[in-house]
């Protein structure tokens, strides 16, 4: 692997973090307050009950949400300028506007379900740190490409994003004579797409995402 395509692997990886990190600081939310549980003559070992000298059996714990326990999966690809050359800012926002996605949080650009802002399917951040775009600027900016990535779960099932998220690279791409990489920076072949599909398909099983 050359130089640049570590360039730009490391750039990638530092973006889409640096994003995604500050998304999820913004959007958490405080913890729930724990139930309190009420006084029940059931006395199986499901429930805490009196014991025979009428002390209160030790709790066995808060129950923990199910959407709390499942984990967050990051999908992420890149797309970078022919001949890992640069694009022109303007030309690269067009597209991404052509392709249906909005500037809207963190300054970057996002593809919405149903037009709901709160509803972010898929995201596209700039290779180039902060990963947001200057819209103020950008005659002047020449950028190496970007980052797309999908946070599941999300507001679709997650195979349906990926395919979307796909679709809307593969149209990037064509529209920009660009590359389409993997989260490692190897070229995206059609093996590394249907295991990553098939990584998602294998994520909602396992957790129970619909």
């Amino acid at each position: 692997m050359d130089g640049l395509r570590w360039l730009l692997l490391i750039s990638g990886v530092l973006v889409v973090a640096a994003v995604y990190w500050y998304s999820r600081r913004e959007s958490r939310r405080p913890p729930r307050p724990e139930k309190r549980r009420e006084p029940s003559l059931d006395t199986s070992p499901e429930q805490a009950g009196p014991d025979e000298a009428g002390d209160p059996l030790p709790d066995p714990g808060p129950t923990i949400d199910d959407a709390d326990a499942v984990p967050e999966k990051v999908v992420t690809l890149r797309m970078v300028a022919g001949n890992r050359g640069s694009m022109a800012g303007d030309d690269l926002v067009l597209a991404l506007r052509e392709a249906g996605m909005r500037h809207g949080k963190f300054g970057i650009f996002h593809h919405y379900h149903d037009e709901d802002e709160a509803q972010i399917i898929f995201s596209a951040a700039s290779l180039v740190e902060p990963g947001s775009f200057d819209l103020a600027n950008l005659n002047e900016q020449r950028l190496p490409g970007i980052s797309l990535f999908l946070v599941l779960p999300g507001p679709i099932d997650g195979a349906e994003a990926f395919d979307a998220m796909m679709t809307t690279a593969r149209e990037l791409a064509a529209a920009l004579n660009a590359e389409l990489l993997d989260e490692s920076g190897s070229t995206l072949s059609i093996q590394r797409e249907r295991y990553l599909r098939e990584e998602i398909i294998q994520y909602q099983l396992a957790f129970k995402v619909a």
